[in-house]
């Protein structure tokens, strides 16, 4: 494969000028999409105006007339195709990690006579942690972490919930949903799925795999900004009986008649807890714009040749980078991690030379294919640099080994 083969793939590439709508700097290649999405041009000509007209001019009037007070459902509705739901079944709120509390909370209480929720070793660690924190609030609260390989066996009848990522972070496997959830549904257990590295990456169908739960964040693949706003979804059969353990004002079934006692709103308003983060949220209701005219299939396609195409380059020219992600593309999200013991140096120095990935302890390099703005001569650019840096050993200068506090 040379570099006039990955142009010719991008002069036919039916998803090429989507790159326009993104503001990417210029001699940068940015494979880093999987933590945080490029910005989308479209987000700070909307941001400018809600600053200036709906917040400078509108004032308080725009929770009203620029429609602000439904954002949270609006946005959830734009994000709903993108995971296989119904616009009903998807509200933007809060963090991943405080929407997979209320989520968990919730399923147990549907589930009194179980006190189980199996999970897995190495799963995204404040999905772990949100488990310990409400297993500290429930006494009797098992979480059973289980590895990957068992988690079928694993599933009985003293379970109540199975959490897990559909697409694990470092490694980019991917889980079978729609096996899992149907074992899990054969012994009475319900299903909770973090998306945050599966939405607007890979085709993801909630509905046709019968999930009961998911949340994700919108600052990944979806393009959504620095802490964007998360989303969650609770399936059309469960909103009626599911309790959220967050009952704020936002969650009531009239949220301005100042009641004292609560009452759950209908659909999947309940899931709401405090006011709605405008500005997270508009920024977040803009970049999915990007999305508007785009086939997930398509989107699929490139992600899982972008990836192959990198894995052979890096394979041929970087002996001492170890695949540490499925090699089998549909298998795979849409990132690559490479290891070796002094990964964080090499990221380091490589992001010097223009190309923008992470690092994940101990050892993972880790790299994020964003098909919408993302070449096939940029994966060959990047692996050139890559090369560059392993051939010259420049990783090892001491100034590349000070680890800074994101990685």
């Amino acid at each position: 494969m040379t570099r006039e083969d990955c142009l010719a793939f991008d002069a036919t590439d039916p998803l090429a000028g989507h790159r326009a709508l993104f503001d990417i700097p210029d001699g940068v290649i940015y494979l880093d999409g999987n933590s945080l999405g490029v910005l989308p041009k479209a987000v700070p000509v909307r941001l400018a105006a809600v600053v200036v007209e709906e917040w400078g001019q509108g004032l308080v009037r725009s929770w009203n007339t620029a429609g602000w007070i439904d954002l949270p459902a609006r946005v959830g509705s734009k994000i709903a195709p993108l995971i296989g739901a119904q616009s009903d079944e998807v509200v933007a709120c809060d963090s991943t990690s405080v929407n997979l509390f209320k989520l968990a909370a919730g399923a147990l209480t549907m589930q009194p006579d179980r006190r189980v929720i199996v999970t897995e070793p190495g799963n995204f660690p404040s999905d772990l942690y949100i488990l310990q924190g409400l297993a500290d609030l429930m006494p009797g609260l098992e979480v059973r972490v289980v590895p990957r390989a068992q988690l079928i066996e694993a599933l009985d009848e003293t379970v109540a919930l199975l959490l897990l990522t559909q697409v694990h972070y470092k490694t980019g496997e991917i889980h079978d949903m729609a096996a899992l959830t149907a074992k899990a549904h054969r012994v009475g257990a319900l299903t909770l799925w973090d998306l945050s590295h599966s939405a607007g990456a890979i085709p993801v169908d909630l509905n046709g795999s019968d999930a009961d739960f998911a949340a994700g964040c919108g600052y990944k693949y979806l393009n959504g900004g620095p802490g964007a706003p998360a989303f969650t979804f609770v399936a059309r059969r469960h909103q009626k009986a599911f309790r959220s353990p967050l009952t704020g004002w936002m969650g009531h079934a009239q949220p301005f008649a100042f009641d004292d006692d609560y009452q759950p709103a209908a659909g999947m308003a309940r899931l709401l807890c405090g006011t709605p983060q405008v500005l997270g949220m508009v920024a977040l209701d803009a970049a999915l714009a990007v999305f508007a005219d785009v086939d997930m299939a398509m989107i699929r396609t490139k992600s899982i040749a972008l990836g192959d195409l990198f894995l052979r380059l890096v394979t041929a020219r970087c002996a001492d980078l170890i695949p540490a992600c499925p090699l089998d593309g549909e298998k795979r999200g849409s990132q690559v991690a490479l290891r070796h013991p002094h990964g964080y140096a090499i990221m380091q120095a490589l992001i010097e030379r223009g190309v923008i990935g992470d690092f994940r302890a101990p050892d993972i390099l880790r790299f994020g294919f964003t098909p919408l703005y993302l070449g096939y001569a940029d994966v060959w650019d990047a692996v050139d640099r890559l090369a560059q840096v392993m051939e010259t050993e420049v990783w090892r200068e001491s100034r590349y080994a000070a680890v800074s506090a994101v990685t």
